[in-house]
């Protein structure tokens, strides 16, 4: 038989139930969550575009900032290398 001296049954029985408590909880959630995506598909939204609002509301003023400067970078350096691509051919 084990030895279970010194561990405390009942207070690891009361993390691992609360635990699965957080779990059921974050299931009905996501479920929920779920709902209102299909709400608004339902309504005619895009939800890509609303994901990508949520992600950007998750961002900082700056952080979004810097994105958005970074893609409209990146972006004209692609035109100007497509540009020069054509005028070489």
């Amino acid at each position: 038989m084990t030895d279970t001296v010194g561990i405390a049954g009942d207070r690891i029985r009361s993390i691992v139930e609360r635990i699965e408590h957080i779990e059921e909880e974050i299931k009905a959630l996501n479920e929920d969550k779920k709902e209102v995506f299909q709400e608004a598909k339902g309504e005619g939204f895009d939800l890509k575009v609303i994901k990508e609002i949520i992600r950007l509301r998750k961002q900082d003023k700056d952080e979004r900032d810097e994105h958005e400067s970074l893609l409209d970078l990146y972006l004209s350096a692609m035109a100007s290398a497509e540009t020069e691509r054509s005028k070489a051919a």
